[in-house]
């Protein structure tokens, strides 16, 4: 199907005259969506028309927008939702009107979102929400939360439905038969659709709730059942007042809801329900084609009256009748007056049966009528038997093969309990074996582990006492040395001082006696520990033969243990042989399985192959739209940064060398196939990013480096397809090579660098340095305006006297407690920022850290600039107003621009800061104190302002009349010239403040990580 045909039906059916939408050119534009599997054709048709500027245009919009969602192509919805905020937007815009198609159009808009939204909650739900029963139970997932907010959502989408239905009956005259009239039909003719779907909406409502209430209690579900029953109400009255319309008649046979709403409380009332049914007649059988039969063609009871001519013919030759003539008595008088009586009496009785039979013709008409309307009811109930028994019988058939599967499940499960039973009773036996045995060889460890422990007991005891001996034997030594060393002290103190020999002798004496002393103590203690350790080396000889004799107890033990071993190893080789037999056949079935194993490797491979070709297929689409897209002239429109495009390059190369090492691990092991599957479609997308991204920054570039630009992308695109291409062949995945690929995404790369936004080449040292320069220059100036400050506080107080001398106090005062708080501000960001610094910086330097974090750091310079230039501006303002010189508005205004500046480097300074860091609460202390003293420097203003202005009013007690009309006239034209210059100086700051923001953005590189719009 041609798209300028499809163009062409989508304006003929939305136009701006009063009339239904043609269903002609609306199924044009159904099918055209089909056949383009979405709906960018409509919105590129519909966002050329004016839909903001006129009410009969959007409301036909909307109609035909309805009839695509409930009919058009699935992707119909999802496409559309791109277009919600505009259709939310033009709803509002339309609210604002109280009477006519503005207020349709927004109900009717407000009910197209609300079934996008619907559709995209529970994309189970098709657009025209035909479902079976089945179908709604899978759409709640068999959860009663899922249920409970599907029965909310829907009664939210009924609500909408019957807005619309009130909005468009109270728009039209119903005392008149306005549903023949073309304006009244074009407000009728959307109501069809929302027939459909309120009809079906209302089905599904009702069994949800049955379903709620056999879950949950009836009490929470109270809210459910009281707005149910209002929208019941609205419901039935809704298609009462519908189905009277003549309009109406003719397309859609509209079905009656029941008298009272079902009672929810009951279960069994469910079997009560009937499903409303919508019949929309085909069109041969609408009601003027119809052929009525009238009954005047079958019996014709009319007697045949006389001609006049022929009656007044008869009277001239014969004269009167009878009943005419009354005194005409011939001979045969009696004879007329009988036949007279008969023809009159004929006659009555002929009336009365034309009475009768025009009574039976009515009364045939009205049962006629009856039975047509019982027979499109029974047709009705007929098609809705027979939709149930469909649903019925796939139901069954879903059901059979469920309990087929159930019943091979079972067997198979019985078969393998069955087997399982009789291998728990041979590993039964086995295990009790194994137990006995386990059990005996336990109680030899054990004894053979206490005769050890004996052992080694004993051999700990000797080794104890010949270590003691051994020390007592290095004691003596020891005293026989110092004993050596004394004499010969002494002897040499003896040759050496003549002078002192009697002081030495006593001395030597009394050392001697103490060296007797403890030799004696030496000696009895020698005697006492061998006295000891023999003792206790007889008792353990004694104890050490004991053991031998239990030892050789116990090796007896282990002979008789061993017999019986030898016997148990005999019974375990039978059960060994038997064993061997049985591994012989586990064998036979292993070999059997490495077969199958083998064959289902082949076909496992073949499937890798085959995976591996889809995913450099898709690759391959890939990359081909994405070239595709730069040719596209709607693509013109898009742009990119070139920091963005340096980081899809960056990840592309990165993703490059991945690439290179999967397929060289694919080539050493070929099961290894999933890594580069996944690499080679990542791989597709990055590369398809950046030709897309390199070809949207080209836009925002000059011509040369543009054109430049865009060679490398299509060169970048070509590259990459050769490449996919060599690896789509296994013969030529070998030789696959990547390296000029990457040499394109190299080039990229490079000219994203040189379109880089010069404050991004600085160097590592001029980003730190710069950083300490600002803090540092940030706190000089706020020193230097404190300074200042109090220098002009000195200054007012010398010169002025009275009002104004209290006024400049306290507005220096205040300004003098906003430097300190500033001041607070800045040590604290300045030790945030070290401890920012230092614990991220890992093993980098501090100046590397702010390189690496370039945007941060800059972030960082200009709030500081921005707070040291707004403090001397402000310094500079005081200065003026307590000169008498200034404004106090400029005063202000400087005071709320430092707020904001102080705002901003608190945000920059806590971006990358914890959140717990005690700098942080101490920033933010000093913030909130920045605050404090902002306010009070304009509260002060405002204060001095008013107390000044309060001292000039003026006096107008001297003025004549003409003076002061004169004044009063002279006072309108000042005003009026204040507020158009007011007006153009509101419309300069809005245009300054845009410059501003665009000049920071260039100059700061905002908009790094944006996607690209268009």
């Amino acid at each position: 199907m041609d798209l300028s045909k499809i163009a062409v039906s989508i304006n003929k059916a939305i136009n701006t005259q009063e009339v239904a939408v043609k269903e002609k050119h609306a199924r044009t534009c159904i099918l055209g969506t089909h056949h383009e599997k979405g709906a960018h054709t409509f919105w590129a048709a519909v966002n050329r028309l004016p839909l903001s500027s006129n009410a009969v245009l959007c409301w036909k919009f909307c109609h035909v927008f309805h009839k695509l969602l409930r009919d058009g192509h699935p992707s119909v919805i999802k496409d559309s939702m791109r277009n919600k905020a505009d259709l939310t937007d033009m709803s509002r815009m339309w609210g604002h009107l109280s009477e006519g198609y503005g207020k349709l159009c927004s109900i009717y808009l407000k009910l197209l979102i609300t079934k996008m939204e619907f559709h995209i909650k529970n994309p189970r739900f098709p657009g025209n929400l035909q479902m079976s029963n089945r179908q709604l139970d899978e759409a709640g997932e068999n959860d009663v939360n899922n249920f409970f907010q599907l029965t909310v959502e829907m009664l939210d989408y009924l609500e909408c439905q019957l807005n619309l239905f009130l909005g468009v009956f109270s728009s039209l005259d119903m005392s008149r038969s306005v549903s023949v009239t073309a304006a009244g039909q074009c407000r009728l003719a959307p109501l069809i659709q929302v027939i459909l779907d309120s009809s079906h909406l209302y089905d599904y409502t009702v069994k949800l709730l049955f379903k709620l209430h056999s879950c949950l209690p009836a009490d929470t579900l109270q809210g459910h059942r009281d707005r149910f029953q209002e929208q019941f109400k609205k419901l039935k009255s809704l298609f009462y007042r519908s189905s009277n319309l003549q309009f109406f008649k003719r397309l859609i046979q509209i079905p009656q809801l029941p008298e009272n709403p079902p009672n929810f409380l009951r279960a069994s009332a469910l079997s009560e329900h009937i499903s409303p049914v919508v019949v929309i007649p085909a069109e041969s059988s609408s009601p003027e084609s119809e052929h009525v039969v009238e009954t005047d063609d079958l019996v014709d009871m009319d007697v045949p009256v006389m001609p006049a001519p022929l009656e007044t013919k008869f009277d001239d030759l014969f004269g009167t009748t009878a009943a005419v003539d009354p005194f005409n008595f011939s001979q045969n008088g009696m004879r007329k007056d009988d036949k007279d009586r008969l023809i009159e009496q004929l006659t009555r009785e002929i009336q009365a049966l034309k009475e009768e039979l025009e009574s039976f013709r009515l009364e045939s008409g009205r049962l006629c009528q009856a039975l047509r309307g019982r027979v499109s009811e029974l047709e009705a109930e007929l098609a809705e038997q027979s939709h149930l028994r469909l649903q019925a019988a796939g139901e069954s058939e879903f059901l059979k093969a469920e309990l087929d599967d159930l019943r091979r499940v079972r067997e198979d499960t019985e078969k393998e309990q069955r087997s399982l039973t009789e291998i728990e009773k041979k590993a039964q036996a086995n295990e009790q074996r194994y137990t006995k045995l386990k059990e005996k060889y336990s109680e030899l460890v054990q004894s053979h582990a206490d005769l050890l422990r004996k052992n080694a007991e004993v051999t700990r005891q000797m080794t104890v006492a010949q270590a003691a001996q051994d020390e007592v034997d290095e004691v003596r030594r020891e005293m026989q040395e110092k004993v050596k060393a004394a004499q010969d002290i002494a002897e040499k103190q003896e040759k050496e001082q003549l002078e002192q020999l009697q002081d030495l002798q006593r001395e030597l004496l009394s050392s001697r006696t103490e060296l007797d002393s403890l030799k004696t103590t030496v000696g009895s203690t020698q005697q006492a520990s061998s006295e000891v350790l023999g003792t206790q080396l007889v008792a353990l000889e004694s104890e050490k033969a004991e053991l031998v004799q239990s030892l050789s107890k116990v090796e007896a033990e282990l002979a008789v243990q061993g017999e019986e071993l030898e016997k148990v190893q005999s019974s375990l080789g039978t059960e060994r042989e038997s064993g061997v037999k049985a591994a012989e056949t586990l064998q036979n079935q292993l070999n059997e399985k490495e077969s199958r194993e083998q064959a289902l490797e082949s076909q496992l491979v073949a499937a890798r192959w085959s995976g591996l070709q889809g995913a450099l297929e898709e690759a391959e689409r890939i990359i081909t739209d994405s070239l595709a897209q730069i040719n596209d002239p709607a693509h013109i429109s898009c742009t990119s940064s070139a920091d963005y495009l340096a980081s899809r390059c960056q990840a592309s190369l990165v993703c490059m060398d991945r690439l290179h090492s999967a397929r060289e691990a694919f080539l050493a092991d070929n099961t290894g196939v999933s890594e580069l599957v996944r690499v080679v479609t990542q791989c597709g997308h990055l590369v398809g990013d950046t030709i897309v991204q390199g070809s949207a920054t080209s836009h925002m570039v000059p011509v040369e480096q543009a054109d430049a630009l865009s060679e490398s992308v299509k060169l970048c695109g070509a590259e990459a397809l050769d490449l996919l291409g060599l690896m789509k062949q296994r013969d030529s995945l070998t030789a696959a090579d990547s390296s000029r690929l990457k040499a394109a995404l190299e080039a990229i790369l490079a000219a994203a660098e040189k379109l880089r936004p010069r404050g991004l080449e600085l160097q590592q040292g001029e980003l730190g340095d710069m950083v300490e320069q600002e803090m540092s220059a940030t706190s000089a100036a706020v020193e230097s305006a404190a300074a200042r400050i109090e220098e002009m506080l000195n200054k007012s107080r010398a010169s002025d006297t009275g009002i104004h001398m209290e006024v400049n106090e306290r507005i220096l005062a205040s300004c003098t407690e906003l430097m300190q708080a500033i001041k607070q501000l800045v040590v604290s960001s300045k030790n945030l920022q070290r401890d920012i610094v230092e614990s991220g910086r890992g093993a980098a330097s501090m100046k590397e850290f702010y390189a690496k974090n370039s945007r941060w750091t800059e972030g960082l310079i200009s709030a500081s600039k921005a707070v040291g230039w707004g403090a001397t501006v402000m310094v500079d303002a005081a200065d003026l107003v307590v000169q008498g010189k200034g404004k106090f508005e400029e005063l202000m205004v400087c005071s709320h621009e430092i707020a904001a500046s102080t705002a901003q480097l608190v945000a920059a300074s806590k971006v990358k800061a914890d959140k717990d860091s005690v700098n942080l609460q101490r920033l933010q202390q000093a913030s909130r104190g920045v605050t404090q003293a902002t306010a009070a420097v304009v509260a002060s203003t405002k204060s001095g302002k008013s107390q000044i202005e309060e001292k000039d009013t003026m006096d107008f007690s001297s003025m004549t009349l003409t003076q002061i009309k004169r004044q009063e006239m002279d006072a309108q034209v000042l005003v009026l010239e204040l507020e158009t210059r007011l007006q153009k100086e509101r419309e300069r700051l809005g245009e300054l403040r845009k410059k501003h923001y665009e000049l920071a953005g260039v100059a700061e590189g905002w908009g790094d990580g944006e996607e690209v719009t268009g």
